[in-house]
């Protein structure tokens, strides 16, 4: 009976194509060590507890700052369509 020619008496570690198999998920786990010691060593900062009031409050002092400037048009419109007189400018204080 003949020998086969593919089997050598070498450890597994002294074949290359065992190192490819063999680095994927070795990378993959040290990258996650990576990624925890990251995570621990730079938490994330803590939310407030009231943040959706906070976000509340924001979004009323927004709202009322743009509410002024963007409907006075459509306001000035109505008015006009309701009494039939046209808006007259601001006096101005010239000598």
């Amino acid at each position: 009976m003949q020998k086969n020619s593919n089997e050598s008496g070498a450890p597994w570690w002294k074949f290359g194509h065992v190192w490819l198999v063999v680095a994927g998920p070795v990378v993959v786990v040290l990258a996650s060590f990576v990624t925890i010691y990251l995570a621990i060593a730079y938490p994330d900062p803590v939310v407030s507890v009231d943040y959706y009031r906070q976000g509340v409050e924001i979004n009323k002092t927004l709202d009322l700052k743009a509410r002024a400037a963007t409907y006075a048009p459509a306001a000035q419109g109505r008015n006009h369509a309701a009494t039939g007189v046209l808006p007259q400018p601001p006096a101005t204080d010239k000598p």
